[in-house]
């Protein structure tokens, strides 16, 4: 008898910056803020404990630390 294999989870794949970007911007709601790359890159700046794999993303470990963390950073925050 075969064991079923593991259940896959699209959100565990690593992405690139750019790829992160763009799936995290499509799917955030619409009352959220936007990321941009500059932003991304000064999250990975100030949170490096958080990238085991270099410059490699994913949603299910960076989505919900972004969500939390951009609106205090965004760049069309008034000052």
């Amino acid at each position: 008898m075969k064991t079923p294999l593991p259940k896959f989870d699209p959100s565990e794949i690593l992405l690139s910056v750019k790829d992160f970007l763009q799936s995290y911007n499509t799917t955030i709601p619409a009352s959220f803020p936007k990321a941009s790359l500059s932003l991304l890159q000064k999250y990975k700046n100030e949170h490096k404990p958080f990238f085991k794999h270099d410059d490699q993303w994913s949603l299910a470990e960076h989505r919900k630390k972004i969500m939390d963390w951009l609106p205090l950073n965004n760049e069309d925050k008034v000052v």
